[in-house]
């Protein structure tokens, strides 16, 4: 009789899920996702946990197939050559073929005071305490970051009537092109959310109640949001494993670890070919099945196809009745087009609910979904680094 091949994903987010729910396509193999928390985690929606209108949370059983086992513990250590995880727990799991899709979560501060007085935004528990904290305090708020999180954030704040002041650091809304940037200016500017950009306003100092930028002004603050970049679990580099200078698994343009054959990476922790993607979750719902599919294509024995991911656009919400949609190319540059007021709110709200709809799709119908925006340009810019690519696994 076959064995069952055993495969294991680490990490329940948006890929982890997708990639689990790819690998029931085959009945003889045994799939087992590991998450430190019961419940799968709406990341998108961690800014609205904080202002009080979601609790971004949704069961498993929403948007994971019935024959995927779950372990919920903590990952402490891969041993690849004895294709072997260490628990925190103190247990272990054994694995034919592993899945690395851990995410991504607050990058850590490397300004003065940030790690002491200011509030990460970017897991669950940061974000509920940070809901305590706001909820609890009366004064000044002020958010440092202007990508999507920062500008989410303060917007979601601001409507709750709290005084809010967004710290750019450069440019609001890098990603945006100019015509949508305006727009999530004067929508900022109708919340009352004082916008601090340009060349002097890159925090230097965060205090108990203030915050200091370069260009010497110090701005009060009883709360300090801290969304400034995105890091990733150091267990890759831990457990011996290949990295990219952020700590992202090293893999071939099949999404293999430059390391070992039967490790695969999907998500926000992956740097195929150390080109990574745009982190966050319209490529992570990519990259999961094709993850996924790389580890089934080994198991029957055949060439993993190249991955290939493209982008539609980045949705942000400015409050609950406000957004804008910036519409872009697929290799994630944007173009002049967007769509903002109310429509790109209720887009993004569709958007927001379309994500949870596709992980329970692919729950249901395994390998049905294939039609997201392909990339044509990733192949230039391969070609273009071709002496600093790392060499394809066969």
């Amino acid at each position: 009789m076959t064995r069952n091949t055993k495969v294991v994903v680490i990490g329940g987010g948006y890929s982890g899920v997708m990639a689990a729910n790819r690998l029931t396509r085959r009945d003889d193999v045994t799939v087992t996702l590991i998450n430190p928390r019961a419940t799968f985690v709406e990341r998108i929606r961690l800014h609205q946990l904080v202002g009080g209108s979601d609790d971004a949370i949704v069961e498993y059983r929403k948007v994971l197939a019935e024959g995927v086992g779950r372990v919920v513990d903590s990952v402490t250590r891969i041993d690849a050559a004895e294709r072997s995880l260490v628990l925190e727990t103190g247990g272990t799991v054994d694995y034919d073929y592993l899945v690395y899709a851990v995410g991504s979560g607050s990058a850590d501060p490397r300004v003065p005071g940030a790690a002491e007085f200011a509030y990460p935004i970017a897991g669950l528990e940061e974000a509920e305490r940070l809901r305590s904290v706001v909820e609890a305090a009366s004064a000044a708020v002020t958010v440092v970051g202007g990508g999507p999180s920062g500008i989410e954030t303060a917007a979601e704040l601001a409507e709750t009537g709290r005084t809010v002041t967004l710290v750019c650091g450069d440019v609001l809304g890098p990603y945006l092109h100019p015509r949508g940037r305006r727009s999530v200016a004067g929508r900022m500017a109708a919340l009352g959310v004082t916008v601090i950009e340009g060349p002097g306003a890159k925090v230097t100092a965060v205090t108990r109640d203030a915050v200091r930028l370069a260009d010497g002004r110090e701005l009060p603050s009883q709360v300090t949001v801290w969304t400034a970049g995105f890091g990733v679990p150091d267990l890759a580099a831990r457990s011996g494993l290949s990295t990219d200078a952020l700590g992202r698994l090293l893999t071939d343009e099949t999404l293999t670890s430059v390391d070992d054959e039967r490790i695969v990476a999907a998500g926000d922790s992956a740097a195929p070919s150390d080109l990574p993607f745009r982190m966050g979750c319209q490529s992570a719902v990519q990259l999961g099945p094709q993850a996924a599919e790389t580890v089934l294509s080994r198991i029957a024995g055949e060439r993993p196809a190249p991955v290939d991911v493209g982008f539609a656009g980045q949705c942000i919400s400015l409050g609950r009745r406000f957004g804008v949609f910036q519409v872009s190319h697929k290799d994630d540059t944007p173009k002049k087009l967007y769509l903002g007021g109310r429509p790109g709110a209720k887009l993004k709200e569709l958007i927001c609910k379309s994500t949870v709809w596709q992980l329970g799709y692919e729950a249901r119908k395994p390998g049905a979904r294939t039609w997201w925006a392909k990339d044509d340009k990733r192949q230039e810019l391969l070609l273009a680094r071709h002496d600093e690519a790392p060499a394809t696994l066969s």
